[in-house]
């Protein structure tokens, strides 16, 4: 899977990982939700599913969904921070259309799902 995550959102992911002692990984994926269509999920995993994509990034384990895996193809995961605030953001290349607040998105019809 073609994902790139930058090295601060890593060290975020991480911190997040290891105060969450029932975890072992990190699950990225897309969920139906708002009035473009869809929105990321990050979410803690407990175990990793059979049909699960596994990757790892400088020793942290993400997992995706497979209906998830075509909606996050080429998409770089990156942290922005401004001030104290931290926000993990998702610059996907599959994005047509973004609602206005920002809360959710629709992707091109060439995306297989």
């Amino acid at each position: 899977m073609n994902l790139v995550i930058t090295p601060e959102a890593v060290d975020h992911l991480k911190g997040a990982l290891q105060r969450n002692s029932d975890a072992v990984a990190i699950r990225l994926g897309v969920t139906t939700s708002g009035c473009s269509g869809y929105a990321y999920l990050v979410d803690y995993a407990e175990q990793p599913t059979e049909a699960d994509a596994q990757i790892e990034v400088d020793g942290l384990k993400i997992l995706i969904d497979p209906i998830s895996e075509p909606l996050l193809a080429g998409t770089k995961v990156y942290l922005k921070i401004e001030g104290v605030n931290r926000t993990l953001c998702f610059d996907n290349p599959n994005v047509v259309s973004e609602c206005g607040c920002g809360e959710s998105f629709a992707v091109g019809a060439s995306v297989p799902l």
